[in-house]
């Protein structure tokens, strides 16, 4: 059962410590708030968190949906308890949206990050710069998906807005209406594969996975038709096992994505503007008034979008802010368990004395 879901040697060798304290193998396919369903050799469990997995678990350390995981089984009641997490091959990570250093795994252990944008009015360059730089920094093959082509008036202005801020990452124009461009998506994903949907709401991600399944399998939702765009529709995270058995996880809309720790993505993201800095004639050039600014000649001649300049230093600063901010947070945190250890030290020192 769970070799279809992508179980490897490899994984069984990582394993071998859990098997061997008598726990099963399973992988995380649906992701609800507090609860989990995980498929397994003896079918799909419903499965909650051990309590001590809870007290120990580390920042991002609870279970995605893509998680492969150590469980606790009991087939008598269609449970399961989660005990440990194995260490995920990739991960498509994004900053929890009330907080600046909490992490929020949005899927794990995936193969491709299919970036969703609807062609039909909701296009934002910008946005598609932020999944893109995010896809890069997991380790998944970034795949733009321009939906609803059926909707679309300029659809030449639209793959080209795509295209001149995906460079190196295939476009591919969709319709789920008319099935242009499926098989498209399909040539992307092989048995075995793990691709998460990834867009705001509205786009079309559950739409997209219906049309690829082949019926409907996902909510599905109209867009408002005042500004094109959308209402959740999906409101937890489900891997689809395909047909072809690759498998895709819808994911609710996110607008905002924001970056945490993801320096390494934003440099492939934006690797042409990483090209141009290289051949400045000064090493430290801040790309403003310096003579022999390559950024400069660009943005001057056109070569360069301003718009994308202006979007990647943006960037830059918020990773930078993020970073100064746990930078601070741990300091703190430092500060504070010196403190706790010297009131135990002095505490200690008085019961000596009384002694």
């Amino acid at each position: 059962m769970i070799e279809i879901y992508g179980w490897s040697d490899a994984l069984q060798r990582t394993f071998a410590p859990y098997a061997a304290q008598g726990y099963a193998a399973g992988r995380i396919t649906v992701q609800q708030r507090g609860s989990y369903t995980v498929v397994t050799d003896h079918g799909d469990l419903s499965a909650r968190l051990s309590g001590r997995f809870i007290r120990e678990a580390e920042a991002g350390g609870h279970p995605a949906v893509g998680d492969w995981v150590a469980l606790d089984m009991r087939l008598d009641e269609g449970a399961a308890t989660v005990q440990a997490v194995l260490p995920r091959r990739t991960a498509f990570t994004r900053k929890a949206a009330d907080s600046v250093q909490t992490v929020q795994v949005v899927a794990a252990n995936i193969d491709v990050a299919l970036l969703v944008a609807s062609m039909n009015g909701d296009r934002n360059g910008r946005r598609l710069e932020r999944y893109l730089a995010s896809a890069w920094q997991s380790g998944a093959r970034p795949v733009v998906v321009l939906t609803k082509a059926d909707l679309c008036a300029d659809r030449a202005t639209a793959l080209a807005e795509a295209e001149g801020v995906s460079p190196g990452v295939p476009v591919l124009v969709v319709s789920a209406l008319t099935g242009e461009g499926l098989a498209d998506v399909r040539a992307q994903l092989s048995a075995g594969e793990t691709a998460v949907l990834v867009g705001s709401s509205g786009a079309g991600k559950s739409t997209l996975v219906n049309a690829l399944y082949g019926e409907t399998v996902m909510a599905t939702g109209a867009i408002r038709e005042d500004d094109a765009r959308g209402r959740h529709t999906t409101t937890h995270r489900e891997l689809i096992l395909l047909p072809g058995g690759a498998m895709v996880l819808d994911t609710p809309g996110m607008r905002e994505l924001g970056l945490l720790d993801a320096q390494e993505g934003l440099d492939a993201a934006f690797d042409d503007i990483e090209a141009l800095a290289a051949n400045c004639r000064f090493s430290d050039c801040g790309h403003s008034n310096e003579p022999g600014c390559a950024i400069r000649a660009a943005l001057d001649s056109g070569a360069l979008d301003a718009s994308r300049w202006k979007n990647f230093r943006k960037l830059r600063r918020e990773l930078a802010f993020v970073e100064r901010k746990e930078d601070r947070v741990a300091r703190e945190a430092e500060r504070k368990r010196w403190i706790a250890i010297s009131k135990a030290q002095r505490g200690a020192r008085k019961l000596r004395g009384r002694d």
